[in-house]
């Protein structure tokens, strides 16, 4: 309780600057109060619906990926009849997850550079020309999503593989004595059995969608993909921080708080109904 009223409650008095023309002399508290205005000159962002835009678009698509191919990985494991080879893949596949954004961004700027091993096998096999991933706004939101699926799916896998022990081996026995295979075991018997875990992960989701990875994207990210890159949380972070530009980068940061609260309420009540998943 006591980091939290420290690094998480106490901050948000900060908030206060997004009404505020900020006076570097006198402070937060001593600055002069401006009202709404600095939420008007956001309205006036050239680029902000496409901003918007790409914070929604990578996401979504983030989210999309995380619940189905870890799914996919949980479901393939669990066929798995080697109990020391199920936990020797379980145990390599999450360690990305603990490995930090500025670490992988290194290696995976070295993988897809342009004299990169993508673009060295692809030019050796196929004998095309050398591509820049990381440059390209086409492929840049693609290799988001992709690289953070690769990071995090072995870790969201073990909600799955919790879920996938509650199924009782009974009903499996039953199954096949009726003359079920792997597959309709699966259709009829795993899969209605964790759907209500899918809901309640899907309808959580939910309140990540102005979340599009603050860490990965900063470290991955150049000038020439700020179209199909940049989303809210990096440019709050090169107004405010890089431009000085303190109070429009608070204003920016309290309406996407205020509407990922209003996602949280959403996803909370979704889970209610379709899970039967309570917080509050």
């Amino acid at each position: 309780m006591i980091f939290l009223v420290i690094f998480t409650i106490k901050p948000l008095l900060g908030s206060v600057l997004a009404f505020k023309k900020l006076n570097p002399v006198k402070g937060i508290w001593g600055s002069e109060w401006v009202g709404l205005d600095n939420f008007k000159v956001i309205i006036d962002i050239p680029n902000i619906d496409r901003i918007l835009y790409n914070t929604v678009f990578i996401a979504v698509m983030k989210i999309i990926a995380q619940l189905i191919v870890p799914l996919a990985f949980a479901l393939i494991l669990n066929e798995v009849r080697k109990l020391w080879f199920k936990r020797f893949v379980q145990t390599v596949v999450y360690l990305p997850y603990f490995l930090s954004w500025v670490i992988l961004a290194g290696i995976f700027r070295d993988i897809f550079a342009m004299d990169g091993v993508i673009n060295k096998i692809s030019g050796t096999i196929f004998g095309t020309e050398p591509v820049m991933f990381l440059g390209s706004n086409l492929l840049f939101p693609f290799l988001m999503v992709g690289t953070e699926t690769w990071k995090n799916f072995g870790f969201n896998a073990i909600i799955f593989l919790a879920a996938l022990t509650n199924i009782s081996p009974n009903l499996y026995e039953a199954c096949e004595i009726d003359g079920g295979n792997r597959w309709k075991q699966l259709l009829h018997i795993t899969m209605p059995g964790i759907q209500i875990t899918i809901v309640l992960l899907a309808a959580l989701s939910l309140q990540s969608v102005l979340n599009a990875g603050f860490e990965q994207i900063l470290n991955f990210y150049n000038p020439l993909v700020y179209e199909s890159g940049d989303i809210l949380d990096t440019y709050i972070y090169r107004m405010g921080l890089q431009n000085n530009q303190f109070e429009m980068a608070t204003a920016l940061g309290l309406v996407k708080s205020a509407v990922g609260f209003m996602l949280i309420l959403i996803a909370q009540k979704l889970a209610g109904k379709f899970a039967n998943y309570r917080i509050f």
